[in-house]
């Protein structure tokens, strides 16, 4: 690694500065650093206070969320992430699977672009924050950026306000960086590819009559506010039936994660799968499109509330198809996303080496 240097011509008191370098900056949602209370409402408060999140007025939200929600809530949530805790690293899964998808972006990257990226991850809400992440990268040199959301579905709630806090942290800069934020990728032919492949490899085989491809749920009325989020929901799900080659009414799109008393995008998924088990559909698999790595709406949510609304109501083969996570061809979808937005930024490790007089 290339330390830091004093400028060539420079006076003897300049300031020592790194080698520029571009770096590659994916962030996830986030997830508390345990599941005791105190911990969990650090990081329930951080969320629930997101304006991208909840749009109401402070004078209305925040008594509501600091006198009742945070009182109640982190034992409830607390309970649910313990039942899915990587108790042997410590950490939520979510933190297990985006460190592991930075470690194999970060191989890759290297091997492409040798030492003039940087690959690191951090974390809308908890831990690593943008801040301490992006400070980190600018002490070590990046004078560029690109930054990857993990959402492949555009959302204010999720892709906009973790460019938000990206901003936010440009702002302590003295010497920013230049920026490119990546676009959704819901509809590029390699993620759509790598989520039908995923459908495949799951069933083995099996013929459940219906997928339901369970996305994340917002207030409906965002979108008619303007979001593009349930129509980019909706194209991915057409796509991945299309890449199946199974009729459309075999595959259904769902909300999950409703929160409060204002109407969501529908249908629920877990009223949606009780109605399908009444309706005969004893067999049925639900893939979740909008979850770039699994968390706790994927593995406790679906795989525990929305599994048992399912054979309660009389469903009898209930199949979770997991995240695409650190799977080499989502780590290629990446890839082919930070290529697009690191053009003209950095040039093949290869043809850094014959431009030197390597071999």
């Amino acid at each position: 690694m290339t330390t830091a240097q004093r400028p060539a011509h420079a006076p003897a008191d300049h300031p020592a500065i790194a080698a520029p370098k571009t770096g590659i900056l994916i962030a996830n949602l986030g997830t508390p650093d345990n599941y005791d209370y105190w911990s969990m409402r650090r990081y329930l408060n951080e969320f629930l206070s997101d304006k991208r999140v909840i749009d109401y007025p402070a004078w209305k939200w925040q008594p509501l969320l600091q006198g009742i929600i945070l009182t109640k809530r982190p034992f409830t949530s607390g309970k649910n992430y313990k039942l899915i805790w990587n108790h042997d690293k410590g950490e939520s899964p979510l933190m297990t699977i985006t460190r592991a998808q930075t470690e194999a972006l970060r191989a890759r990257a290297e091997a492409e672009w040798g030492d003039q990226v940087m690959v690191e991850f951090c974390m809308r809400y908890g831990n690593p924050s943008t801040q301490e992440v992006l400070d980190r990268m600018v002490a070590a040199g990046c004078r560029r950026i690109v930054f990857l959301p993990l959402y492949p579905q555009y959302a204010g709630a999720t892709s906009a306000t973790a460019n938000d806090q990206l901003f936010r942290a440009l702002m302590t800069q003295k010497w920013q960086p230049s920026v490119r934020t990546c676009d959704p990728y819901f509809d590029r032919p390699d993620y759509i590819q790598a989520l039908a492949d995923s459908v495949t490899r799951t069933l083995d085989g099996k013929s459940p009559t219906k997928l339901v491809a369970s996305y994340h749920g917002m207030p409906r009325r965002y979108l008619l506010e303007g979001d593009p989020y349930h129509c980019q929901c909706q194209k991915t799900t057409r796509l991945l039936c299309e890449a199946l080659g199974w009729p459309a009414d075999r595959i259904d799109t769902t909300f999950q994660s409703v929160f409060g008393t204002e109407e969501w995008l529908r249908p629920y998924t877990v009223e949606h799968v009780a109605e399908l088990a009444r309706q005969g559909h004893t067999d049925i698999a639900v893939i979740s499109p909008a979850f770039a790595s699994d968390c706790i709406e994927t593995l406790e949510e679906i795989n525990g509330e929305i599994r048992e609304a399912f054979e309660e109501a009389g469903g009898k083969t209930f199949t979770y198809i997991p995240c695409l996570n650190d799977e080499p061809a989502h780590i290629e979808v990446m890839m082919g996303v930070i290529r697009d937005n690191i053009a003209g930024w950095v040039q093949p490790a290869r043809a850094e080496l014959a431009a030197a007089g390597g071999a």
